[in-house]
């Protein structure tokens, strides 16, 4: 049973059936999610194999738990069978958008979130709006909207960490991590 945590419906069954008249676009939207949030998980993951500074390390665990959340519930919405076939490659990615980052310390991972929670606040808005249209599907954007309001908090609590306006080669990275996104999200689609 599906428990309302999750925010599906009450029963297995209901669950289900839910899940199974989802338009092809919801599904291609939240198989972005998924992968989103997949990533998300390992770039906090790398994150912690690479730092030992306390306050990024509490950071970091704080928000692993929070993106653990997330797939989990955006899991409950979306077939494995329609999961990214990529994943492998979102795993590595992701590690790697963490673990690269936090070789330069702090800063360099607070950017990187602040990037990444930026161009996630944008993707899920947009998705939200779209989802307006569907009141059979109030569910499903409560859920969006629940995650949303997470990774806000999150670009807030980077920035705010992060410290004065990122510059040169933060700059160009933040740059970077929000183009790879929009890729990642581009391919997820479809794959």
């Amino acid at each position: 049973m599906v428990g309302p945590e999750l925010h599906l419906p009450a029963t297995h069954a209901s669950a289900l059936a839910v899940v199974q008249m989802l338009p092809a676009d919801v599904i291609a939207d939240l198989r972005t999610d998924q992968a989103g949030e997949f990533g998300a998980v390992r770039i906090y993951q790398g994150v912690l194999a690479v730092t030992r500074e306390p306050t990024l390390r509490a950071f970091a665990l704080r928000h692993l738990a929070t993106e653990q959340m997330h797939l989990q519930r955006i899991e409950a919405w979306l077939p494995g069978a329609q999961h990214s076939r990529l994943l492998p490659l979102w795993q590595v990615a992701g590690w790697l958008t963490g673990a690269l980052p936090a070789l330069f310390g702090p800063r360099a991972v607070y950017g990187t979130i602040e990037a990444v929670e930026t161009f996630v606040d944008l993707h899920y808005a947009q998705q939200i709006e779209r989802l307006a249209a569907h009141p059979e599907l109030a569910q499903l954007r409560q859920t969006l909207m629940d995650c949303q309001g997470d990774e806000v908090a999150h670009r807030i609590e980077a920035a705010s960490a992060r410290g004065a306006a990122a510059g040169g080669v933060l700059r160009l990275w933040a740059w970077l991590v929000g183009a790879g996104s929009r890729a990642a999200v581009a391919v997820c689609r479809h794959v």
